[in-house]
């Protein structure tokens, strides 16, 4: 029997984290609340979490600051749900590391469409013929499609987002073609609906410090005016690679 994706929802709100739960058991999600930071934690130490839902608005530790210490260590999914719904709020949130941003009012339906989206990116690595991919190496970089890791010259693991991996994978197996903000919304997070230019710009700042602080010799990702972003570096695909 397949067993269901473990949702842990960190709400200090405990109607709408009851709300978010009912809708997602009923969707056939297992579901734990945490109502702080503190909390989270605990649950985290002892249970194996698939996705984490979480508000900024949150009694001690603010959600931002949980997302970015979550970062430091995991690359579990991560959808902030908040009411905070500017622009910032959603730049700054998708910066430190949240893999979507659904503001509060929200549609139920539009929510598990989201969570349903990231499950998928992380299952099939984008939309970019996930069953072919097996391994890419450039400059002496590793990324296991397939295991959707990334290793730096050293052999060391460079923690990546599902969303950041994603994009890094499209922009690579289309190395040396400019794709256009446009084009790269469709081939990764935009066919979800959960994504828009801007936060391509927010995601390929994101991919370029990890790949410069991993000992990249260069800038992989070039910037095209008026364009969108090529990379650059030359690519070896290995389809077969298990």
């Amino acid at each position: 029997m397949h067993k269901p994706s473990h949702i842990l929802v960190v709400e200090d709100d405990s109607e709408i984290g009851l709300l978010i739960k009912r809708h997602l058991v009923a969707n056939d999600f297992k579901v734990t609340l945490a109502r702080d930071g503190a909390e989270m934690d605990r649950l985290l130490a002892s249970n194996r979490v698939d996705l984490i839902l979480l508000d900024l608005m949150l009694p001690g530790e603010d959600g931002l600051s949980i997302c970015r210490r979550l970062r430091a260590t995991s690359s579990v999914p991560i959808i902030i749900v908040s009411a905070k719904n500017e622009d910032i709020d959603r730049v700054v949130g998708l910066e430190v590391g949240a893999d979507d941003y659904v503001p509060k009012p929200f549609n139920p339906r539009e929510l598990i469409a989201r969570v349903r989206a990231l499950f998928r990116r992380v299952e099939l690595g984008g939309v970019s013929a996930p069953a072919a991919a097996g391994k890419l190496s450039f400059e002496g970089w590793r990324m296991d499609c397939r295991q959707r890791s990334l290793h730096n010259t050293d052999g060391a693991l460079i923690s990546v987002t599902p969303a950041e991996f994603t994009l890094l994978q499209v922009l690579a197996e289309r190395a040396g073609r400019v794709l256009s903000r446009e084009q790269l919304v469709e081939l990764t997070l935009g066919q979800f609906g959960a994504t828009n230019g801007r936060n391509i710009d927010i995601l390929i700042s994101r991919l370029r410090s990890k790949l410069e602080a991993g000992g990249a010799p260069y800038q992989f990702i070039r910037t095209v005016r008026a364009g969108g972003y090529e990379f650059v570096a030359p690519v070896t695909r290995d389809d077969a690679a298990g």
